[in-house]
């Protein structure tokens, strides 16, 4: 036995047909109606020009004469151009016309040249690496990285060094004869 598969209906259903022909309606009615907007629309700047009417000078046929005599006439020289588009500044002042040049002759208040001064002291070695204040006494350690040397203010220290004061993070030292007075912050020596 053939066995047949039921036929499927070949009408369109109705309710797609209507569907459909509402589409086609939405689309046709958008696409032909006129825009209308609460404001009118400026009109584009191409239509602004060409409502003007271009008014040209009237031409004189005597102005359109050649004349090839100008052409080949004497043309004046170009002068110095002193003109720089790179630079934004004045003009610089004429250089100063050179001064008289004198003979050389025997100087008379030539004074003798001064001996030099003795030359300064070296500078003081020491180290200032640390402050003890028990008291009120305030002790400063120094050290010139091979031996460690402890004052107040006022001492000799190595017999060489006073120690004329001792701040928070500095202090101020100076050869016992009162030269080379000089500040020292409170750092320590290089690792070895």
């Amino acid at each position: 036995m053939v066995s047949e598969a039921p036929a499927g209906n070949s009408r369109p259903r109705p309710w797609l047909l209507v569907a459909l022909g509402v589409a086609v309606a939405i689309f046709l009615a958008n696409w032909m109606w006129p825009m209308t907007s609460a404001t009118p629309a400026a009109p584009t700047s191409n239509q602004a020009r060409s409502t003007q009417r271009r008014t040209e000078p009237e031409i004189n046929p005597a102005d359109l004469e050649i004349r090839l005599d100008a052409l080949s006439a004497a043309r004046p020289e170009a002068g110095a151009v002193e003109r720089n588009p790179f630079r934004f500044q004045p003009k610089p002042p004429p250089p100063a016309p050179p001064a008289p040049k004198t003979p050389p002759g025997p100087l008379v208040n030539e004074l003798p040249a001064t001996p030099p001064g003795p030359p300064p002291p070296p500078p003081i070695p020491l180290k200032f690496i640390g402050i003890v204040e028990k008291e009120g006494l305030k002790v400063a350690a120094m050290s010139d990285c091979r031996s460690t040397y402890y004052g107040t203010e006022g001492q000799v220290i190595d017999g060489r060094y006073r120690l004329i004061k001792i701040g928070v993070e500095s202090l101020v030292i100076e050869y016992v004869d009162g030269r080379g007075r000089t500040p020292i912050r409170l750092e320590g020596c290089p690792a070895r």
